[in-house]
């Protein structure tokens, strides 16, 4: 098995993602919580309870790797929707804990991890075998983004740009295996750093700032985005 190493990086993100998600929400009333977010067909309400129910689909992934157990993410489809339904529809203080003390507790597993279960292997709800070291890095992902997502005044420029650069690493590696993606050559203004996209059309060239890649390439609203030749740039297929 081939020998991991505690991901520092990425559980350093968990920590300072999770402050900024839980200083947005402390920001919103009770009657906020009913609102829409930046994703279609979500309310806040929706969002925080999925954002929930991930912290512990994730602790089942950190007891699976830590024990040897087989414990997926999610029991089925069904359970999960019912469980994020379940958690949309609590008492707004209720939700709020929720929140607080399902991130408190993945944080704890985290924390806790022996240094030989980050080799261990598990799998992800998208059927894909992972080392557990990669764990950390989903959780990231869920909460900076959602923090964002949360329309609470939190946009990408507001998050790190080395974590910007790891989310546009891991969302154009995942475009081009997928395939269904335009090609694409992306560069970060002001830093000059590249990413690739393959695809089976003439690649679409942009140059924009970091923030403004990330928000796109993971699918969010960038308003006035255009390519090289001043064209908007195309809509994107799901990356996740």
């Amino acid at each position: 098995m081939s020998e991991q190493e505690r991901p520092e990086q990425a559980l350093e993100w968990v920590d300072d993602g999770t402050r900024l998600l839980l200083a947005a929400l402390s920001q919103l009333d009770d009657g906020a919580l009913d609102e829409p977010t930046l994703l279609p067909g979500w309310n806040r309400r929706y969002l925080l309870s999925h954002l929930a129910n991930n912290a512990g689909a994730l602790g089942n992934l950190l007891y699976w790797a830590r024990t040897g157990e087989e414990r997926r993410m999610y029991a089925s489809s069904e359970q999960r929707a019912a469980d994020i339904e379940a958690g949309a529809t609590a008492a707004p203080a209720d939700l709020r804990s929720l929140v607080s003390s399902t991130a408190a507790g993945l944080w704890s597993d985290l924390d806790a991890m022996p240094a030989p279960a980050w080799s261990a292997q598990v799998i992800t709800a998208q059927g894909l075998t992972r080392y557990a070291t990669e764990v950390p890095w989903m959780r990231a992902r869920e909460v900076y983004i959602h923090a964002v997502d949360l329309a609470a005044g939190i946009s990408f420029t507001d998050l790190p740009a080395s974590f910007l650069a790891a989310l546009l690493d891991d969302i154009t590696a995942r475009r081009s295996a997928v395939g269904t993606s335009p090609a694409l050559s992306l560069t970060a203004a002001g830093t000059g750093a590249t990413w690739q996209v393959t695809g089976a059309t003439s690649p679409v060239s942009v140059t924009a700032p970091l923030a403004a890649l990330a928000g796109w390439l993971s699918g969010r609203p960038v308003a006035g985005l255009t390519d090289v030749t001043g064209a908007p740039v195309p809509e994107l297929p799901a990356w996740l």
